[in-house]
């Protein structure tokens, strides 16, 4: 694992599912070399395992507070959690 990694989790919260937000995130985390997973929570929201530098990790953050222009973020919430060491970015089902 390279040093200087960091992870978080993201709760993404609005009208956030059925607007394309999974495959934004995806097209983000390769933008800004991010690993980890994004799925639909049944409760309405969208969760995201986020894992880079802290400089790509706070631009791909800032990036999931606008989301897709069709959606609408009303909260993000973000935790770190440790490093789990993921290969690529994918969504979860």
């Amino acid at each position: 694992m390279p040093e200087g990694m960091k992870c978080v989790i993201l709760r993404v919260y609005g009208r956030v599912q059925g607007v394309g937000f999974r495959y934004f995130a995806v097209r983000e985390a390769s933008k800004y070399d991010i690993k980890g997973f994004v799925r639909n929570d049944p409760d309405g929201s969208v969760y995201i395992e986020a894992e880079g530098t802290p400089g790509n990790l706070d631009l791909f953050v800032q990036r999931m507070q606008s989301g897709p222009a069709w959606g609408r973020v009303e909260k993000v919430t973000v935790a770190n959690q440790p490093v789990a060491g993921y290969s690529d970015f994918s969504v979860r089902y």
